[in-house]
């Protein structure tokens, strides 16, 4: 009786943390044609607060249980069969266990901090009660794609949060920069989408040929894989198993923004500041990282599929790198960075850290989220200037800006103390002594990462140092 208890308490609160985004962006969505109202944004950050508590929650839940057979805990609830055809059955089923646990911390606390930011920094805008609308969706549509239990729920929230970022990106649909913007956002993700789905039904293919029932769900996935792999190198499955792993992570790289499908993000910097640090820092650009750590067990089964990724991620980290060097808008220089750490991310999944993966995914998050809302106040005290070549000096202007900005230099550089030094000591550590490491690889990553400290000193300095470059009235 007690254990049935717990297994509700367990599922319904479970069910609770992506239930309240969807309450908020509903609540906001119905005073859309209202004028701004700050209750709007305060119940809108205050369903993500509930979302956070409801997973610090179940994450306490979590760790009182205790593993059986070695198999790694995890709280699951089964809410009601959503396709059923022939023999295949895929429910609306949500997990979680503790790689959910790491990633609904940094998508609801974040999230929540960035929500409490965007009442003040949109307050004057007309549109405001939608956007708080399209935040809470997207939020909601990101929890989805975290706790989902099978392939295509996760799919689900995938394309949600793809959708929310087209809403997002062209939220001031009325300039022309700004809807191209959020459509080729959209499209560059579509081509993606494509192979992510490609690969999935493949994947399920494999599965169904080797008699093993699935309906796409990563338990059973996991617990087959074993035994199907077992069969595949006399069936020279071993080249399916290498093809759908490569899909999977093109279609990874189109929500994680790798080359070559790294072009929609940079460009998506012309919607509000605060979306960039939720979509570009903290939730969608992490998808694709997320998704391929969740497969873990079917890529550390393909050498070729980690070399291919490792190559990307090494490419894409030093280009993106180099690139920013040169950039003369301040959120540019931070949408490149984030391209250049997605690309450190993908070096450690390469590599086979994938814990490291997600350590510098969260770390990530915290310190570019960071920068993004600094960033932002910058543009707000220059009254919408955004190239740093007509800044300078105002470290003594807006000095707590300055600080703030100043720890997430230190933090992203991967100087000693601080998270960003933790992160990528690992995957550098990785990349030369891992399952699949390479010398190459230890020497382009640590390039990457020495012109990461180039830059955003070079971006730190431009704009809080020396004399100011613009026009006085402007304070």
């Amino acid at each position: 009786m007690i254990l049935k208890i717990m297994q509700l308490v367990n599922m319904n609160l479970i069910n609770l943390i992506p239930l309240f985004p969807l309450i908020g962006a509903i609540y906001c969505f119905a005073l859309r044609d209202r004028k701004p109202s700050v209750l709007c944004g305060v119940t809108a950050s205050f369903m993500v607060f509930l979302s956070f508590v409801s997973a610090m929650s179940a994450a306490f839940v979590l760790s009182g249980i205790a593993p059986e057979g070695g198999k790694e805990c995890a709280l699951a609830s089964h809410n009601f069969t959503w396709i059923s055809a022939g023999d295949m059955k895929i429910g609306c089923d949500l997990i979680f266990d503790r790689l959910t646990a790491v990633m609904l911390f940094v998508v609801t606390f974040v999230g929540m901090l960035i929500h409490i930011y965007s009442i003040g920094y949109m307050i004057h805008d007309r549109d405001f009660n939608r956007f708080f609308a399209y935040l809470n969706l997207f939020v909601f549509f990101m929890i989805i794609l975290v706790m989902a239990k099978n392939l295509i729920l996760m799919f689900v929230g995938w394309e949600g949060v793809g959708l929310c970022s087209y809403l997002l990106i062209s939220f001031w649909w009325a300039d022309q920069a700004n809807a191209a913007a959020g459509k080729k956002a959209f499209i560059t993700n579509r081509v993606g989408d494509f192979a992510f789905l490609a690969g999935s039904f493949i994947l399920y293919w494999l599965y169904r040929s080797g008699g093993f029932e699935t309906g796409f769900d990563f338990i059973k996935f996991a617990e087959n894989f074993k035994a199907l792999s077992a069969a595949l190198p006399s069936s020279g499955g071993v080249i399916i198993v290498d093809l759908v792993c490569v899909l999977l992570f093109f279609g990874a790289c189109g929500k994680s923004a790798q080359i070559p499908l790294y072009v929609w993000l940079p460009d998506a910097m012309a919607g509000p500041t605060p979306v960039s640090a939720l979509i570009h820092a903290a939730t969608m650009v992490t998808a694709g990282v997320y998704m391929c750590v969740r497969m873990g067990f079917l890529f550390a089964a393909s050498a070729t599929a980690l070399t291919i990724i490792a190559v990307t991620g090494v490419l894409t980290a030093v280009f993106a790198a180099v690139i920013a060097m040169a950039q003369t808008d301040i959120k540019k220089v931070l949408a490149y960075s984030t391209v250049s750490q997605l690309g450190f991310m993908f070096i450690a999944v390469g590599c086979g850290a994938f814990a490291s993966a997600i350590f510098h995914l969260a770390t990530h998050a915290f310190f570019k989220s960071l920068l993004f809302l600094a960033a932002g106040s910058v543009i707000h005290a220059l009254s919408g200037e955004q190239n740093i070549m007509k800044m300078g000096g105002l470290r003594g202007k807006i000095p707590g800006t300055s600080a703030v900005f100043f720890t997430g230099v230190y933090a992203i550089s991967g100087l000693p103390l601080m998270s960003g030094f933790f992160s990528k000591d690992e995957i550098l550590l990785y990349s030369l002594a891992g399952p699949h490491s390479s010398l190459i690889f230890y020497v382009l990553a640590s390039f990457a990462s020495l012109l990461t400290a180039v830059y955003m000193h070079r971006l730190l300095f431009l704009v809080f140092y020396g004399e100011f470059r613009g026009e006085q009235k402007k304070f």
